[in-house]
């Protein structure tokens, strides 16, 4: 990450590593971005996430795009900066997670459930201080338990703990679990990892691409796996591309995993029909 803020992460490049369609369209876009929300411009897509020991999609990760009349889908690479800049990031952050949580109620009602649905938060919306009032209002009206909710942290917001703790705990009291996002590229403390409410970590994309032929990826990852069954935390691998990153993966103990070899990010109704074709994949089993 290259600061102690940290990418706002629910506005991240997927987690195959996407980037933006072109170059930023310098005030024009800018401008544009001050109106998206109340335009209903932006839209979510969805990356699952998969238990390597059922096989079983069992989580989904809420990636924001926006579609931009006259532009198309403009990725959050290039508007990213622009939220930044205007101080617009709490504020869509709090939309991802309401529009999150009531799709979320939307797949329960459609019968599928137990689908933890996972959201990324920036440390500015941890700054704030209403990110625990955002969380309550969005649950309670999607009328969602606590567990059906997943919130990725930096790494960067792990070594402020001042800061990061109250919130972390009282987010904790509301039944929402806690993931350190990129892990391995920041700057935390193994200290704080283990004073911290946190339930899972994901091994970033970067030691997963070359995992197969790169031995020093390997014992990272296999350190990093180590240390989290230690802790008791959930591991998962995110950029996966190949069967035999899965295979590596599933040898070293990792948990779940996400990327392009179940699905990239997809809208809900595809996830949806994905979610019911249980049986595309199987070669994932064990």
């Amino acid at each position: 990450m290259p600061d102690s803020f940290g990418e706002p992460a629910f506005m991240k490049r997927s987690a195959s590593g996407e980037t933006g369609s072109g170059p930023v369209a310098g005030c024009g876009l800018a401008e544009a971005l001050e109106s998206a929300l109340e335009r209903e411009q932006f839209i979510l897509e969805y990356q699952p996430q998969l238990d390597l020991s059922s096989g079983r999609i069992v989580g989904a990760e809420a990636l924001i795009r926006w579609r931009l009349p006259g532009r198309g889908i403009v990725m959050p690479a290039e508007f990213i900066p622009l939220a930044e800049g205007r101080g617009r990031i709490a504020e869509i952050g709090a939309w991802v997670i309401r529009t999150a949580c009531m799709q979320s109620r939307s797949w329960r009602q459609a019968g599928i459930a137990n689908l933890r649905v996972a959201v990324n938060v920036s440390a500015v919306q941890l700054s704030r201080g209403d990110i625990v009032d955002t969380v309550a209002s969005a649950l309670a009206d999607a009328e969602l338990d606590g567990s059906g909710l997943e919130l990725e942290i930096t790494e960067g917001v792990v070594v402020d703990p001042k800061r990061a703790l109250p919130v972390l705990e009282r987010l904790q009291k509301l039944g929402v679990r806690v993931s350190i996002d990129d892990f391995g590229t920041g700057y935390s403390s193994l200290h704080y990892l283990r004073e911290m409410p946190i339930d899972s970590i994901k091994i970033d994309r970067s030691f997963i691409r070359n995992l197969t032929d790169n031995a020093q990826d390997q014992a990272i990852v296999m350190a990093i796996v180590a240390m989290a069954r230690r802790l008791g935390l959930r591991i998962i691998a995110e950029g996966v591309e190949t069967a035999d990153q899965v295979r590596i993966l599933r040898a070293l103990g990792c948990d779940e995993i996400q990327g392009y070899l179940i699905s990239p990010p997809i809208p809900a109704d595809r996830l949806t029909e994905l979610l019911r074709r249980k049986d595309k994949l199987r070669f994932l089993l064990p």
